[in-house]
């Protein structure tokens, strides 16, 4: 077995409003910083996972966001893979 890490970012749909990302955007105006403009605030999940390979840790990372990690009506994901 190959250990394997995964850094996994959870992010809502662009067409989802997302109120924290933009009371964080408000917050910037009253900080000086109106540079900064849409502001999305999503998750980071970093885990471990034994596999025989790259593809089989690849397609088990995937289930686990597919049915536990992301609500895929309202968010999407992506993730990388790092043999450790």
């Amino acid at each position: 077995m190959i250990k394997f890490q995964a850094e996994i970012d959870v992010m809502p749909k662009k067409e989802i409003l997302d109120p924290q990302g933009k009371a964080v955007t408000g917050s910037m105006k009253n900080l000086g910083l109106s540079e900064i403009q849409n502001v999305r605030i999503g998750k980071h999940i970093s885990l471990q996972i034994e596999a025989e390979n790259e593809q089989a840790a690849h397609a088990k990372v995937d289930q686990a966001c597919k049915n536990l990690l992301a609500n895929l009506i309202m968010e999407s994901y992506s993730f990388k893979l790092e043999q450790v």
